[in-house]
């Protein structure tokens, strides 16, 4: 007779699970115990579940499969939280495992008791507690097809007696559904699309990480309609390289190319796309959306014709119906525009420019520990990183400096908490990145703040020999908060940070480290670090005062930057 513990493990083995992440407590001891006897099965265990539950999102969005956390009673469990939040946000297929008191004490208060229903009934797309075996597979089943099918996070409560519990001989054993559906709209609704597309003068394409599989039939339709091409942060990794129409992002990250696109199209045509920031898009425009999820059709903006299913069978039935548009200077212009800011963009890339603007100022610099600008550790990365590298990135300034900086050629991948928006999500993913391919290049593009948040699991690099190279932007700053502040007005406040020597800190836990602070060394530092195949971190020495302008700033941001530094210069003298 087996287990429900070992049920569990072996079809998760089965379904092509390799890795759980997790912390190790009472009531899971049972699923560990089988884990441990499971060959098929690597356990990872981290300092901080929360870690556990970013890794495991991090393999579902690499990997497509799913991927699994585990935390114990109470505590256990509500760290996982942040993680899920990302997973679900992510649309990431991530299954929960979370211990509970003995069945007999549920409900009296006991010690350590949460009601982890109630808890998770917001992250998840399903959520239950086993209380009687009989209750399995069934249960177990509905909580790996919700999580793969939706996809999203399902949370399964198990607790210990019922983990340690026999199932009787003969019992079924779980079977997941098949996951390949694939819906295209109706011909009704794509001859209305053709029909607006053809008719319009000037088209811009607005694409998300939804076009991913549609790369091909994205750059006919973008050829065959002379549109630019505006893409998300996500849909960089698969339709930046070798796009002549692409023209970069949108939004506070992105440039005055890509919001002029916008702004002077006739028609918007959004593919695979739920961008959530409403102003940055433009009115008054006829707007298409393709998009697989019903309920993302028309939340962001109005929406005249709307598509629902799988851009790549979709794109594929309206190329044929798409006329030949012959270019009125809507793509030469955009495409101009995106070449021109580059050009401009590059320049702050060089190290050396600073020292080179202040000696046109007829200034000098003596300072050997000038600090570096973070574009030119973003333009680095792009430089020596390896074409099948995996980046991962915090939300901040890390974010917006890869953004710019950094090149998606190959089969780069980019992970980051853009819809969740988490600061300490970059070495936790990275973790979960490299434990996929402990020979693939993965660089954590960590802010100082985030990485303080979840310091302890550097180790988790040491303990399971991850080579992840964490690369951190450490300005001293909360950035991103320190740069609203001062668009709106307010003088910095309390996003100092006090940091310790990060390189000495990761140092003393067991990591290969430099503390990088000369803007001329950058570049055979990083070289060098990405040439080791161990666990290795650089702690370089940004400047705090460098902002990212975004594509069309107002004049009442301007005038909230100015009145915030002379406050600043104000308090700074007492």
């Amino acid at each position: 007779m087996t287990t429900v513990a070992e049920m569990i493990v072996t079809a998760l083995a089965d379904e092509g699970v390799t890795q759980i992440w997790g912390v190790v407590g009472d009531a899971l001891n049972p699923i560990t115990d089988a884990i441990r006897r499971e060959d098929r099965i690597e356990w990872i265990g981290v300092r901080h579940e929360e870690v556990a539950a970013y890794a495991a999102g991090a393999q579902a969005q690499l990997s497509g499969t799913l991927g699994v956390c585990m935390g114990t009673v109470g505590p256990g469990s509500i760290h996982l939280l942040g993680g899920l939040y990302d997973a679900k946000k992510s649309h990431a297929p991530v299954l929960a495992i979370c211990g509970q008191v003995p069945t007999a004490d549920i409900g009296s208060e006991y010690f350590q008791e949460v009601d982890n229903d109630a808890v998770f009934r917001d992250v998840a797309e399903f959520t239950a507690t086993v209380t009687s075996v009989a209750q399995l597979p069934r249960m177990f089943e509905q909580a790996v097809n919700a999580a793969m099918s939706r996809p999203g996070v399902a949370v399964l409560t198990v607790p210990g007696d019922i983990a340690g519990a026999k199932v009787e001989s003969g019992s079924p054993t779980p079977r997941f559904v098949s996951r390949s559906r694939t819906v295209v709209p109706g011909g009704a609704e794509l001859a209305e699309a053709a029909d607006v597309l053809n008719g319009a003068e000037k088209v811009t394409l607005l694409v998300g990480v939804g076009a991913r599989e549609a790369r091909a039939e994205i750059l006919q339709i973008a050829e065959r309609l002379s549109a630019p091409m505006v893409l998300t942060l996500k849909a960089k990794e698969a339709l930046e390289q070798d796009n002549p129409f692409a023209v970069g992002q949108t939004g506070l990250i992105g440039n005055p190319a890509a919001h002029a696109a916008l702004a002077e199209c006739d028609v918007l045509f959004m593919v695979g796309t739920d961008f959530p920031y409403t102003d940055w898009y433009p009115t008054g425009k006829t707007v298409i959306q393709l998009d697989r999820r019903l309920e993302h059709i028309g939340r962001r903006t109005a929406v005249d014709v709307s598509l629902v299913g799988h851009c790549q069978p979709a794109l594929g039935v309206l190329l044929p119906l798409l006329e030949n548009t012959p270019s009125d200077g809507h793509l030469e212009t955009a495409q101009h525009h995106y070449q021109t800011w580059v050009e401009r963009q590059h320049r702050l890339a060089d190290a050396g420019h600073d020292r080179k603007l202040l000696g046109r100022l007829r200034r000098h610099l003596d300072n050997p520990d000038e600090l570096i600008r973070p574009e030119a550790v973003a333009a680095a990365l792009d430089t020596h990183a390896a074409d099948d590298a995996i980046f991962t990135t915090d939300t901040g300034m890390s974010t917006v400096w890869i953004s710019r900086f950094l090149t998606l050629r190959g089969d780069r991948r980019l992970l980051g908490s853009y819809n969740f928006g988490s600061m300490a999500n970059a070495l936790p993913q990275a973790l979960g990145a490299q434990a996929l391919d402990r020979n693939r290049q993965v660089i954590a593009c960590c802010g100082d703040g985030g990485l303080m948040l979840l310091l302890g699991d550097l180790r988790t690099a040491v303990s399971y020999d991850l080579p992840v190279t964490f690369v951190v932007f450490d300005n001293g700053r909360l950035g991103m908060v320190k740069l609203e502040q001062e668009q709106g007005g307010l003088p910095e406040f309390g996003t100092v940070l006090d940091n310790p020597d990060l390189a000495a800190v990761a140092a003393a836990m067991g990591l290969e480290s430099r503390r990088v602070t000369d803007p001329e060394a950058l570049n055979g530092v990083l070289a060098e670090a990405l040439s080791l195949r161990r666990p290795i971190l650089l702690d370089v020495l940004t400047n705090p005062d460098e902002i990212s302008i975004p594509p069309k700033p107002t004049v009442d941001q301007a005038w909230g930057f100015a009145i915030a530094k002379v406050k600043e210069t104000l308090d700074s003298r007492g």
